[in-house]
């Protein structure tokens, strides 16, 4: 009857940042704690409730209630105690219970300053409690340990600096160009060709009768585009301006319109012209394509973009070197439970990016290794870490950084933007996998503006090499 959940929030690797937030003020000087075991950061505690303490906070809950309780036979709040203990003692019984244990838990959390790594295990001493005995229940977590001062100013870190040169904001060009191709009429009489543009009318029928949808005129379509359902742009190639073809195609299985899934459809083309792919050239119109006034500006837009590119692959660069420090610098004792746990999801993870067609978790239990563990240690230990610089520091996040994380995700969703936006305001656990990156970042700046810094101009190449370098690893 007792539930016993008194830390309700499950351990995720982003949640390492949010362990450190500080407990609930909550005294109740009825309440005994013992201490059972202190052992490392293990810890053990037995909280004892006695029967006429548990009894005397569930009359006090029904004598607060009771101006407010109607009962046949009785005018409200005329009701005797004794119906009401017999009608709700049992429901307060376990409210007040619980509130007991609560109320303990948290005042020797104040008292002691312990900070449990993950939820408590709580469980009833006596499996066979009945009204009348003492409550008494056996606690049991690991501290979060105490985290060791870092002098900033003793860590020396490099900061990769690269400017577009011309060949780069060049090689950006031209792949623009080609992305923003045209198409000129081919010479009379020649045939459609992969990759050519057809300019067409058509009729799509089943079973002899016109489907809605299936029809249109003066249609443009590139030839291997994938833009029509499979077979038909191969139906089309050899066509020539002027001519007629039928196109005979089956709609797959799946297809989104249940009335033309699986069946076959032929489609009367009427072909008015065939174009080739040209490469745009590079001037003041291409440019425009592209939102630009003219080639000069659409050159600076590029120059801005990888230089911002540059920019924040460096800063991943001097990121990793900082945590490297960082993990020499310090060492302190973790918690096996939160390595265990990470390691766990390391093994889980990359498990899954190995067996990329498995969805879900229907799949053999993935064993964790020695690797696995390692990293576990390392990012455990780091968050903890920065969680720690993070609250001293007294870094948060604001609701507007938090809400433009949110719409920077929900961009990625297309039409469901709105879906995830309103996910994510009903998900206090996805509100904390986006929070917890942010915080991660401003600690790291945090530490890296006491840092001694150091600028190092590279060329795109080294970058590159160095950014290839974190992904090995």
């Amino acid at each position: 009857m007792l539930n016993l959940n008194v830390f309700k929030s499950p351990f995720t690797r982003t949640s390492i940042f949010m362990a450190l937030r500080p407990v609930r003020k909550e005294k109740d000087d009825t309440m005994t704690v013992k201490e059972t075991l202190n052992d490392g950061l293990k810890r053990g505690y037995e909280i004892k409730i006695t029967a006429a303490e548990l009894d005397a906070k569930v009359l006090e809950k029904l004598k607060e209630a009771q101006p407010e309780v109607e009962m046949k036979g009785f005018r409200k709040g005329k009701v005797p105690m004794a119906m009401m203990k017999k009608q709700f003692g049992p429901k307060v019984l376990g409210e007040a219970m619980q509130e007991s244990v609560d109320g303990a838990m948290n005042t020797h959390l104040e008292t002691s300053g312990d900070r449990p790594a993950m939820q408590p295990e709580m469980k009833m001493a006596n499996d066979e409690w009945k009204e009348g005995d003492d409550v008494v229940v056996n606690v049991s977590y690991e501290a979060l340990p105490v985290v060791p001062e870092v002098d900033f100013t003793n860590i020396k870190l490099e900061k990769l600096v690269v400017k577009a040169d011309d060949a780069s904001v060049q090689e950006a060009l031209t792949s623009l160009a080609e992305t923003a191709k045209n198409f000129d009429d081919r010479k009379k009489g020649a045939k459609a060709k992969d990759g050519d543009q057809v300019i067409f009318d058509f009729l799509g029928k089943v079973d002899g009768e016109p489907f809605e949808g299936g029809a249109a005129e003066g249609h443009a379509l590139e030839l291997g585009s994938g833009q029509f359902i499979p077979g038909f742009e191969e139906g089309l190639i050899g066509v020539k301006a002027g001519e007629e073809k039928n196109v005979e195609v089956t709609f797959p299985a799946d297809y989104n319109a249940e009335h033309l899934a699986g069946k076959v459809a032929v489609f009367e083309c009427k072909i008015l012209n065939v174009k080739e792919p040209k490469t745009s050239e590079i001037d003041d119109e291409m440019a425009k394509q592209f939102g630009a006034e003219d080639l000069a500006g659409l050159k600076g837009q590029i120059t801005s973009k990888l230089e911002e590119e540059y920019s924040g692959a460096a800063r991943a660069v001097t990121k990793r070197a900082l945590l490297d420090e960082l993990d020499k610098m310090v060492s302190f004792e973790l918690p096996p439970s939160l390595v265990e746990a990470e390691a766990g999801q390391i093994a889980h993870q990359l498990w899954h990016e190995d067996n990329p067609e498995v969805e879900g978790h229907d799949h053999p239990e993935v064993e964790t290794t020695d690797e696995h563990t390692k990293l576990a240690d390392r990012r455990v230990k780091l968050g903890l870490l920065l969680a720690e610089i993070g609250q001293k520091a007294e870094i948060q996040v604001s609701d507007a950084e938090f809400t433009q994380a949110v719409m920077n995700q929900a961009r990625q969703y297309g039409d469901q933007a709105r879906q995830f936006f309103e996910f994510v305001q009903k998900n206090p656990q996805m509100q904390q996998q986006i929070r917890a990156p942010l915080f991660e970042d401003k600690v790291v700046d945090h530490i890296v503006e006491a840092a001694s810094m150091k600028e190092k101009e590279v060329n795109k190449d080294e970058l590159q090499k160095a950014v290839e370098a974190l992904e090995e690893e």
